[in-house]
């Protein structure tokens, strides 16, 4: 049996702290809930109180305010206490007091105020556009107008956990070929810092005979040891020219055309795009959402300018009530599978039940894509830095072998 402590809201709305013994969480969970008491955190270990000096630093927008997972904790906690029976004003209270961070804690605090002075809940998440996406804001306002906020933060609690899964299985498959890419680039290091100049002395101030590779190998090396602050100022600087020439019009559509064309790439970045496209539309559409505006915050979400681009086509196709499927087969965005399941989606009356179909299988697609790329980019790494590091070996070696005039 394992201690749980818990923080919940018993039948009357109040804030009550506690612990419970249970074999597991879940077990600890209906133990709570069998007491009337509604669970909103529940900790193997008790809580600590946090303190702060109050000490204002500068802070520099380089991450934004909340974090994904806290967005994640805090649409997870509001949707329990609001289901639980609590007005919105005192959910926003309650979650203001139990919030630990000083940034969340602030956001919070700010929206908890303007919904107390009388905004509506979506006006006041409208304030905070660093944390709460324009999905985000629109779900709540479709929410608040039925009067199924509660419903609706269900929704988007599960759409959070779908984004987190798929991020985090990203994540986790690029480990290897990052710590791949470490290793290796270390090694390049070493050679060309350590090892080259010390091979170098061996061969004299007068370097005449010595095979061009050799001599190549040498002068790189003497360029990493005496530039390599040029070289780490070009490199930063060519990163930021690129930012910048990106982050344009012209030169974004460019870049995303371009990597649509990368074999296997291109194919990866179509199914994320569908996925999303499909995950986003199919929750709008069931929070009430209507089509057309579902679709423009849709299109604003999408990663690449070229798709997002396409998807203009489709509004106006929508707009002059051609339906979603005829509008989808002129861009060529979707895979034909895709377009079929929307054609008796749309058929049915069952659209939104069967865009998230499609995101479900092509969450699957992305997966097995990335693993086969991943599978392909750990032996061409390994194959294109043993034929670097093979390349310096040998022209090192055929430096020394000349000297001592060993015929090759």
């Amino acid at each position: 049996m394992a201690q749980f402590f818990y923080q919940a809201t018993d039948s009357k709305g109040k804030f009550v702290e506690g612990d419970i013994e249970a074999p597991d969480q879940r077990t600890a969970i209906q133990k709570i809930r069998s007491i009337n008491h509604f669970p909103i955190q529940i900790h193997t270990q008790k809580p600590k109180k946090s303190f702060s000096l109050d000490i204002q630093l500068p802070s520099y927008e380089l991450f934004p305010p909340v974090s994904p997972k806290e967005l994640l904790n805090f649409t997870q906690q509001l949707s329990t206490l609001i289901n639980s029976g609590l007005t919105l004003d005192e959910s926003l209270g309650t979650l203001v007091k139990l919030t630990e961070k000083d940034k969340t804690r602030n956001v919070l605090s700010d929206i908890h105020k303007r919904v107390h002075a009388g905004s509506t809940f979506s006006a006041a998440l409208a304030e905070h556009p660093k944390v709460f996406s324009k999905l985000y804001m629109n779900m709540v306002r479709a929410g608040e107008a039925g009067g199924v906020l509660g419903s609706v933060l269900d929704r988007l609690e599960e759409f959070l956990e779908d984004l987190q899964e798929l991020k985090g299985k990203v994540a986790s498959a690029m480990i290897y070929p990052a710590i791949l890419v470490l290793v290796c680039g270390s090694a390049l290091v070493f050679l060309m810092l350590f090892v080259v100049p010390q091979l170098s002395s061996v061969f004299g101030e007068d370097m005449q005979g010595l095979p061009v590779t050799t001599l190549l190998v040498i002068s790189m090396s003497h360029l990493f040891i005496d530039y390599w602050w040029a070289l780490l100022l070009g490199l930063v600087f060519s990163g930021l020219v690129f930012r910048n020439y990106t982050n344009t019009e012209r030169g974004g559509h460019q870049w995303d055309a371009l990597k649509l064309k990368v074999p296997l790439l291109g194919s990866l970045i179509q199914k994320v795009e569908v996925s999303r496209f499909s995950r986003t539309m199919s929750t709008l559409l069931k929070s009430g959402v209507p089509v057309l505006q579902a679709l423009l915050i849709t299109r604003s979400i999408l990663t690449n300018k070229v798709i997002s681009k396409a998807m203009e086509h489709l509004h106006d196709g929508l707009k002059s009530g051609k339906g979603i499927t005829e509008p989808l087969r002129k861009i060529n965005v979707f895979p034909p599978l895709a377009i079929h399941m929307i054609t008796v989606g749309e058929e049915t009356g069952s659209l939104d039940d069967m865009l998230l179909k499609i995101a479900t299988i092509y969450d699957k697609e992305v997966e097995r894509s990335i693993k086969q790329i991943i599978s392909l980019m750990e032996p061409m790494m390994i194959l294109m830095m043993a034929c670097i590091i093979g390349f310096i070996v040998i022209s090192m070696l055929m430096g020394i072998f000349s000297m001592n005039e060993i015929p090759l």
